[in-house]
């Protein structure tokens, strides 16, 4: 059987009778091409049954059209709906995502070497930290970098984030008007720059109100874990009036291990405060007090100033933040007179 002979874009341009760059044009998104041209040459190449050779186009514009994607493993609610905005805005501009995910550090080095073998345009990463040594291994192999959800002005990388800071502080902010006086920080693992970031920020906010050495007990970011942590704490300690948890989910495994084992209400025993604003924040039996993350803004900002590194990579680096908003849930006692 002799195989066929791949249709190329010049067979279609003499078939619709157009030109082969119009035939290009019509290919490549953003390139101006009339409306007749364009429904002559999509029917044409339908007929014909061709599409543009992407290895061919890789190898003409220098670019492979993908984008790396680094996700830690880490449980995380949002990350469902960060990976599904960052792949609409990355199909809008005609890229790619390729996704890797990370265990640990430990893991990184594997997953900078696939990076290296596809050739991607860039790379967004989610909850994975990189150090000097890696941001440079990125320069030298001239392949733009956003952090995403991480604010590192230092680092030679485009960044973008919620204000940790600012929402953490409302929070804390929260649990002091309503005359809470003991307090338990539930924190994120230790080598989570997020978590790091929003547990200090909460130590450092109680110092201000002369609350000093609160109690800080780690989680790994998921509900067990969290349920594991507060019930092991809770054996040996006096309990606080308020648990300041990394996340939402955290905080939800909190309110349920208080309730089933502890034989706490919340709020009435015991208030907890959560960050990022999934949605099971929101069902009935929770209403966490929270900050909820912009998503559809950070994600936008992260493909767009991803874009431009690619496009101008002698620009600076930048790094945006971005405020979440403030849910004020029934997860925290009311101020009493």
């Amino acid at each position: 059987m002799v195989k066929q002979k791949r249709v190329t874009s010049y067979d279609v341009a003499r078939e619709a009778g157009v030109s082969q760059s119009a035939v290009s044009r019509v290919f490549r998104p953003g390139f101006s091409v009339s409306k007749k041209t364009r429904e002559k040459v999509l029917k044409t190449a339908n007929a014909m049954g061709y599409r543009p050779n992407a290895i061919a186009r890789m190898l003409i514009t220098q670019q492979s059209g993908m984008v790396a994607v680094i996700i830690s493993s880490r449980a995380n609610e949002n990350y469902p709906e960060v990976l599904s905005q960052l792949n609409k805005n990355l199909s809008e501009k005609n890229k790619k995502v390729l996704l890797f995910t990370l265990d640990d550090s430990a893991g990184l080095d594997d997953v900078m070497e696939q990076i290296w073998t596809f050739q991607v345009d860039g790379v967004i990463a989610l909850a994975a930290h990189f150090d000097h040594t890696n941001l440079e291994q990125f320069a030298n192999h001239n392949v733009p970098v956003v952090l995403y959800n991480r604010h590192a002005p230092e680092a030679n990388a485009n960044s973008v984030c919620c204000n940790h800071d600012k929402g953490i502080k409302q929070l804390v902010d929260k649990l002091i008007e309503t005359k809470h006086k003991s307090f338990l920080i539930l924190s994120g693992p230790e080598d989570s720059d997020v978590a790091n970031e929003r547990r200090e920020v909460a130590i450092d906010k109680l110092k201000y109100y002369g609350i000093a050495d609160v109690p800080v007990i780690y989680g790994d970011y998921n509900y067990h874990d969290a349920r594991h942590s507060f019930s092991q704490w809770a054996k040996d300690n006096p309990l606080p009036d308020a648990v300041i948890a990394a996340n939402d989910i955290m905080a939800i495994g909190v309110i349920d291990e208080a309730r089933e084992n502890l034989n706490l209400s919340t709020p009435e025993d015991l208030s907890v405060v959560g960050f990022d604003g999934v949605l099971a924040a929101s069902l009935f039996n929770y209403q966490i007090t929270t900050v909820k993350q912009p998503l559809e803004q950070l994600t936008k900002a992260a493909v767009d100033m991803l874009l431009e590194r690619i496009e101008n990579p002698d620009s600076s680096p930048e790094s945006r933040v971005l405020s979440g908003t403030f849910i004020e849930g029934q997860s925290v006692k009311p101020r009493t007179r």
